[in-house]
């Protein structure tokens, strides 16, 4: 059916890859046209600090990458990509010197969590024994009739709840904290619907594929999908920035890894106006101020359970993490962040000199923020690990407008393709979805259900839609 036909995909992030990887699966002739020097969006690893010290662009861990349905289609550990565990997922440091720790192993986590334990089981262990049934389900658009409709509402009933309802339910306030943590990645307040959800689907994977960081950085991702793509015959043009839509021609499925700001930009004829009036309305979420770090030892953490996850979770209470996000969402820049941080040569000696470490660390601040969250977010780390600063080699700070510049899809910092609340996870970027008012124009980035993440569902889902519109 598809011979003779051809595609491109604008833009080589995990979703534009993963779409053109089912395009070409499908038989078209493809090709990749991605404006930077290197491929992979924010899922790129460099020298951002010092010779010798490899940094994740972007993201850093990859529970929904590892957990991906289409990702696990690929095998991807033929193409390089080896997932590397800490003991544990998670740790979140409190006050007292001890940390609340996030354990791989469901039974393991029941223990730790106490008199919570039975609690936390009755939420999480339904979607972890159901995880390949549940994660096709809820990484992909949400008005859709499911093929498991008993597992989507057991994960409704306290999806729709906010992060401070479920926490409330715990009896104790370590469980409360390492719920708000995991809310935390939502970009929501606390108090907000979904917050919840966001908690419950970052902990489920915890609980199946863990928390993996990937050998070398994140670039081994992409290096991977990249190779899985050449075998299918398909091209990737680096420094390709495409300027316009009207300037392609001879394509059959036009697919982009963007948001509607960059459609917007390049859009030219090609889309309506009521479709760009409906784009235009699109709303983007907080952004983030991030922090990369070279350092000469290990992270001096009070607590030691830290020295077991590749992650961690810096807020304090549940209280002090709400506080902190509502700030967020009201436009402040609160004075104690949440904030997330990843330790990964700890698990990775490859990405740093002998006896040399690095940190990745941000946190969140209002859309397009210019305030300087160094001092704040570095009091953070200190608060839980005293003497951080003193062994800090070099800092490379990146605000939100550093992080635009150097993908544009993140605007004003959002590293979530837009807004995540309620109405903007129905319909993302618009009641179409994926399509567009061209027939042959699609949209598969992060903006496009199920939203943000390393999983590729979004190009999965735009290139199966696209597909379809070839009859």
């Amino acid at each position: 059916m598809a011979k003779g036909l051809k595609a491109c995909v604008i833009g080589s992030g995990p979703n534009g890859l993963s779409a053109a990887i089912v395009l070409a699966q499908a038989g078209l002739q493809v090709e990749i046209f991605e404006a930077e020097r290197i491929p992979g969006g924010a899922t790129r690893s460099m020298e951002l600090t010092l010779l010798g010290f490899i940094h994740d662009f972007g993201s850093a861990v990859f529970p929904l990458g590892a957990g991906s349905p289409f990702f696990s289609t690929l095998r991807l550990n033929d193409y390089g990509l080896e997932w590397l565990h800490s003991p544990a997922p998670l740790a979140h440091p409190l006050d007292d010197g001890t940390a609340v720790v996030l354990e791989r192993d469901l039974d393991a986590s029941v223990s730790e969590l106490g008199a919570d334990g039975h609690l936390w089981r009755k939420l999480m262990e339904p979607l972890v024994k159901h995880w390949s049934e549940f994660a096709p389900e809820v990484l992909g658009p949400v008005l859709r009739i499911p093929r498991h409709p008993w597992l989507l509402a057991r994960f409704g009933i306290n999806a729709l709840l906010s992060a401070k309802v479920v926490a409330g339910r715990f009896r104790s306030e370590r469980t409360r904290a390492l719920f708000a943590g995991l809310g935390g990645h939502s970009f929501l307040s606390m108090d907000e619907p979904l917050s919840s959800a966001f908690a419950i689907l970052m902990a489920v994977p915890a609980h199946v594929v863990g928390w993996p960081i990937p050998h070398g950085g994140s670039q081994s991702i992409t290096n991977a999908l990249c190779a899985y793509y050449a075998r299918l015959g398909g091209r990737l043009m680096t420094s390709s920035r495409v300027e316009s839509l009207d300037a392609l021609s001879g394509y059959d499925l036009i697919l982009c890894d963007l948001t509607p700001k960059q459609l917007l930009a390049i859009a030219g004829q090609q889309l309506s106006d009521r479709y760009k009036r409906q784009l235009s309305k699109y709303r983007y979420g907080p952004g983030v101020f991030k922090v990369d770090y070279a350092l000469s030892a290990p992270i001096p953490w009070k607590a030691p359970e830290c020295l077991r996850a590749a992650t961690l979770h810096l807020g304090g209470t549940f209280d002090e993490i709400a506080a902190s996000e509502k700030a967020v969402r009201n436009g402040e820049h609160p004075e104690r962040p949440f904030v997330l941080l990843s330790q990964p040569t700890l698990f990775d000696r490859s990405r740093a000199p002998a006896g040399k470490h690095i940190a990745w660390a941000y946190c969140h601040v209002p859309n397009g923020s210019t305030f300087d969250m160094l001092p704040r977010l570095e009091n953070q780390i200190e608060r839980f690990a005293p003497g951080f600063r003193d062994i800090v080699l070099a800092r490379h700070v990146l605000s939100p407008a550093r992080l635009e510049g150097m993908n544009s899809n993140l605007v004003g910092g959002d590293i979530a393709g837009g807004a995540l609340d309620l109405r903007q996870l129905l319909f993302r970027p618009t009641r179409s979805l994926y399509a567009t008012s061209a027939h042959k124009i699609f949209l598969c980035s992060s903006s496009t259900p199920p939203g943000a993440g390393v999983h590729g569902m979004c190009g999965y889902h735009a290139a199966k839609r696209a597909l379809a519109s070839l009859g």
